[in-house]
């Protein structure tokens, strides 16, 4: 059975971008990274990923705790969220000020300096945004942006990367109203197309490569408009039946 070309999507790891620090500007290390026009390797269409981890980082959400004080780490965790659904041990399942519902409020100690923690952005979307601009204003291109992060899921077995930002592309796609391959009207499929991309980044970027971010190539064109994770991919308590 032949390969359908028409239906292919790309992924590739962007390298050479260093380490980040507070202050800096992703979108211009990507932009850099990506190299300028008119030889740069970025298309219109493109969608950039990129790791929660450096854009906490070049903003500055970086804050000093014990990494061998277990209750230090849970007073951390506690203040960055808004309610603490679930305990075990060290772990804890809480809601963060955006409406995440992840463990430990996203609060990270690995990839960052020993006595110190990652905390997630105060607006994922608005970061995205901004790496967004930037790479259009340097490159001239007109690319979609999707910040990451690493979550794990209720009831399966490890971790996935999912979208906690979006600027340029869908969050979601509502099939609703559509017909299946069979003809049926489709009444509920509303498909997640950041998480799937952040996913599929992942899987170039890796968890110890050292690559934060990736390019995905050959999305829909109807998925690069105006989005938001924390408008569209968050399920408000009214909705959802765990909670």
């Amino acid at each position: 059975m032949p390969l359908d070309d028409l239906a292919a999507i790309s992924a590739y790891g962007v390298t050479g971008i260093g380490e980040v620090r507070p202050g800096d500007d992703v979108g211009a290390l990507l932009a850099e990274a990506l190299g300028p026009p008119p030889a740069s390797v970025l298309r219109d269409g493109d969608v950039v990923v990129v790791t929660q981890k450096i854009v906490s980082k070049a903003e500055g959400r970086l804050v000093p705790v014990d990494h061998g004080d277990p209750r230090a780490k849970r007073a951390l965790v506690e203040a960055e969220s808004v309610r603490v659904l679930r305990r075990r041990a060290d772990l804890l399942i809480t809601e963060t000020r955006h409406g995440f519902v992840c463990a430990n409020a996203g609060v990270d100690l690995s990839n960052v300096a020993d006595g110190w923690a990652a905390l997630l952005p105060l607006d994922p979307d608005r970061s995205a945004r901004r790496i967004r601009a930037e790479i259009g204003r340097r490159l001239c291109v007109t690319v979609g942006v999707v910040i990451s992060d690493t979550f794990g899921r209720t009831w399966r077995q490890g971790v996935t990367d999912v979208a906690i930002g979006v600027a340029g592309i869908a969050a979601v796609v509502d099939l609703r109203g559509t017909m299946d391959a069979t003809g049926r009207e489709l009444v509920a499929t509303q498909v997640c197309v950041a998480d799937e991309l952040a996913s599929a980044a992942e899987l170039v970027m890796g968890k110890d490569r050292h690559i934060p971010a990736a390019v995905i190539r050959g999305v829909p064109a109807a998925w690069l408009r105006d989005g938001s994770a924390m408008t569209e991919i968050v399920r408000g308590p009214a909705e959802d039946l765990f909670r």
